[in-house]
């Protein structure tokens, strides 16, 4: 659902390019999928490259900008079959309430622009599952139910900036993963009983469409801008590792599709030092 979500926000001369698609192993977490991409952000001729390593339940991934080397977002995600209530799902120490957020997809409010009744899930039900919709306390009473947990550090390392543009990207983190998860939920019927063959077909489909897309209104887009989109460009030398997360990162989303109760939004703190 990742590709469809892509596919659907690359327009208007900006959007996600795939440059790498292909299984690799990780001598820790196993068997997954390498993905790298290229994100442009036209009106502000800005090129970022995000790198995505899923393996089963574990996916970290991270973001760079091809001209800013001291700014850095990078998310570590783990799946588990609960309601959120795992506070020590990144460590042996449990997170501090200061840094979590719990997300609530069917509850929470969405930023201005993201909201679409077909994605609501207070009266969303699906035609094959039967599940749905999500009604107040659903987190105590779903079943199967899955919590995405993310770890999130952004760095922005510059003299006079550094505290407001890393709560700025934590803002807007939080609206994106409230975003996506709902539509991971409202778009169930699309994939539920696909088999993991199916899952790569629809991925390639939709990334190559994208991707034909992107270049398309590259092609048209003003020639000071293609220049300013190419800094960096070409193809990296990349380290594929999973294991960078230390267990010290301090700033945590758990962004769920179940918590064990509702909550203010709390503080939202920079990344770590």
């Amino acid at each position: 659902m990742i590709s469809k979500h892509s596919h659907e926000q690359s327009s208007d001369g900006e959007g996600v390019e795939v440059i790498i698609n292909e299984p690799y192993e990780d001598v820790i977490h196993g068997e997954g999928q390498y993905t790298e991409k290229r994100v442009y952000l036209n009106r502000c001729g800005i090129t970022m490259r995000r790198i995505d390593s899923r393996c089963n339940a574990y996916a970290p991934h991270s973001h760079h900008c091809s001209f800013l080397p001291k700014f850095q977002i990078r998310i570590e995600t783990k799946f588990e079959n609960n309601n959120g209530c795992n506070a020590q799902v990144f460590g042996e120490k449990p997170t501090p309430e200061d840094d979590l957020c719990f997300i609530d997809i069917a509850a929470d409010d969405l930023a201005e622009g993201y909201y679409k009744k077909s994605e609501d899930l207070r009266t969303f039900r699906s035609e094959k599952t039967g599940r749905g919709p999500l009604l107040q306390a659903w987190q105590e009473t779903t079943k199967p139910i899955m919590c995405s947990y993310k770890l999130v550090a952004a760095k922005f390392e510059v003299y006079g900036f550094q505290s407001r543009v890393e709560s700025f990207i934590h803002k807007n983190i939080k609206d994106i993963l409230l975003a996506g998860h709902r539509q991971a939920v409202a778009w169930m019927d699309e994939w539920y009983g696909m088999s993991l063959e199916d899952v790569r077909k629809f991925e390639k489909r939709l990334q190559e469409e994208t991707n034909c897309k992107v270049n398309s209104q590259k092609k048209n887009a003003d020639p000071k801008t293609e220049n300013s989109l190419n800094i960096g460009g070409g193809k990296h030398s990349i380290n594929r590792s999973t294991s960078w997360n230390n267990g010290t990162e301090a700033c945590t989303y758990a962004s769920t599709n179940g918590t064990s109760e509702s909550k203010p939004r709390p503080r939202l703190p920079s990344a770590p030092e």
